[in-house]
Parts: C-alpha cells; structure tokens; sequence
C-alpha cells in the first residue's frame, strides 16, 4: 500500500508532522500509534511488535527481531524442549514462569508483566487474526509432565493445548520418550517459511536469541525437523496422551 504521510495521517487520526518525525527517528511511537499503522498498513502486526522491542528492555535480546519475521510468517515449526512454549502458554503458565525470574532475581516485576502482555500480544495476532499463520508445534514429552504453576495450571494449560490441536491450521504432536537417542534436537528451534518460501532458523541459549536467515543452519534444521514430524506421535495419540497427563 502507498500512502503519503498526509494520507497516513487522515486514516489513524495524527498529524503528518509527527509522522515525519517518527520515520526520521525524531520521536518515538506510541502504542495507539503503531497499533492504528498496523491496521493502516496491513503490516499484521509487526509495528506492534517493533513498540515492544522499542519500549521494553524485559525481552530476551535477540527475540523482538524474531518477533518482527514470526508476525509475517506463512509457516512456524517449532519443537520446545521440556516446557510448553510461548504461542501455546495460558497467562498463567506464562505468569508462573515470569514470577520465578522475579524471585531469582534475574528481571523486576515491570519487566515481569512486559514478558507476559507481550506474548499475550504475539499470541492475539499470530493465532486469533483471519489470515492465522500455519502453525506445527513438537513437544517433548517432559513438557507435558513437568508441573508448572500448580495442579490447576497445568490442568488448564493442558486443556488449552488440545483446544489450539483442534483448529484446522494448528498441528501438534509429542516427541516421546522412548525417542531417547534419536531426537534430533537438544534445545528449542524454530524454523519460519516466508511468503517467498524463505525459511529462517530460531534459537536461543540462557542469555540470547539467534536467528539464522537461510543457509546451511536452515537447512540442517529443516531436514532434522522433516524427520522429527515423522517420528513424533501422530494427532490422535498425541491428545491420549494429553488427556492422561
């Protein structure tokens, strides 16, 4: 879409002064601001997201730019190792985690609650939009086991993980076991398809995020991830063992 800043203006209701200042990096956004452009733009989402990365510093580094490709992702894979991951976390899964790093003394409570509006926000525009990412979700089966936040929040976020299973563009399956050995993978990864079929690889250790835009990273992951769907318990065993958890 071309807009002039003049044209801009009139749709989101600010001035073309302030428009200019924002794209010379004179001013900074507000959140009304860069929800209002999304809408404008049909960026889907992604001037939220860059608000986030702008605005807060409880992020892990290197995530916010992930954040900004996964907004205009055709296709996420994902596998997670012994924790349910963002996109399909409750509030107060997510919570039970963010607390904990407050009381290790690792981030504060602001930074706190900006980790849990901010996947609340990824989790609104990648999953409840209409034009929804297509989404395949491995998850180890400790994830499923591991008690986070109490009997109650793990019974909900459960629940809540065979909801998301039943919508025609979510697929999620567990890695048991009994892969031992042959899993191939031993941290997080995530690998996003583009609309141009580019696919770009994700992953992060204790301190930072990494993102690899195609390549012989990509491509590796890609074929392990190609074999580990495979692998994986299919659909209908997967929310068996779902609802025996």
């Amino acid at each position: 879409m071309r807009l002039s800043q003049v044209g801009l203006g009139r749709i989101i209701g600010f001035s073309d002064t302030l428009i200019s200042c924002i794209e010379r990096a004179t001013r900074n956004p507000t959140f009304e601001f860069a929800t209002k452009s999304d809408v404008a733009l049909l960026t889907g989402g992604t001037l939220e997201l860059m608000w986030w990365n702008l605005k807060h510093k409880g992020l892990l580094e290197g995530f916010p730019e992930y954040a900004s490709h996964e907004a205009k992702a055709a296709e996420i894979r994902h596998f997670e190792m012994g924790i349910v991951p963002g996109l399909l976390q409750t509030r107060e899964y997510a919570a039970a985690f963010a607390l904990a790093a407050v009381r290790r003394g690792s981030i504060t409570k602001d930074q706190a609650e900006e980790r849990i509006e901010f996947l609340a926000s990824r989790q609104r525009l990648l999953l409840e939009r209409p034009s929804a990412p297509l989404l395949h979700v491995v998850l180890d089966e400790g994830s499923i086991h591991r008690t986070v936040g109490g009997a109650k929040v793990m019974r909900k976020q459960l629940q809540h993980i065979e909801e998301l299973a039943n919508r025609p563009n979510v697929t999620i399956q567990i890695a048991p076991y009994s892969l031992a050995e042959e899993l191939p993978f031993t941290m997080m990864v995530t690998l996003l398809t583009m609309s141009d079929r580019a696919v770009l690889a994700y992953s992060e250790c204790q301190l930072r995020g990494f993102l690899e835009r195609g390549g012989d990273t990509a491509r590796a992951w890609e074929k392990d991830y190609h074999q580990l769907q495979v692998e994986a318990l299919s659909k209908g065993a997967t929310l068996e063992l779902l609802r025996k958890a």
